[in-house]
């Protein structure tokens, strides 16, 4: 998948969750971009802008398309450490949420 299609696919996903409270970027290993969710208003917004976050989760593009489709486990992905959390633990918590 493209960052382009990881983005829409976020988005998506996103939108039928509740706001996360705060700030979540993703960004992925080799410099193959970022996607930012803000969820500190009503809703998520996703971007793929490269801003500060409450919680930055760092992860190989591969692993986070796993992710989106469902094919890995987001505390599976974290206790393997294809994961990197940097930042507010309590907001890596609702990945489980955002993605289930």
């Amino acid at each position: 998948m493209t960052l382009e299609d990881l983005t829409g696919k976020v988005t998506e996903m996103a939108g039928n969750a509740d706001a996360l409270g705060s700030t979540l970027k993703f960004m992925f290993k080799g410099g193959e971009g970022s996607v930012f969710l803000d969820g500190s208003g009503a809703g998520n917004v996703v971007s793929n802008e490269d801003k500060d976050a409450d919680c930055t989760v760092n992860v190989d593009i591969a692993d986070f398309a796993e992710l989106l489709s469902g094919d890995l486990n987001p505390m599976t992905a974290f206790m393997t450490g294809k994961l990197a959390i940097d930042g507010d633990m309590g907001v890596a918590m609702k990945l489980g949420n955002l993605f289930g």
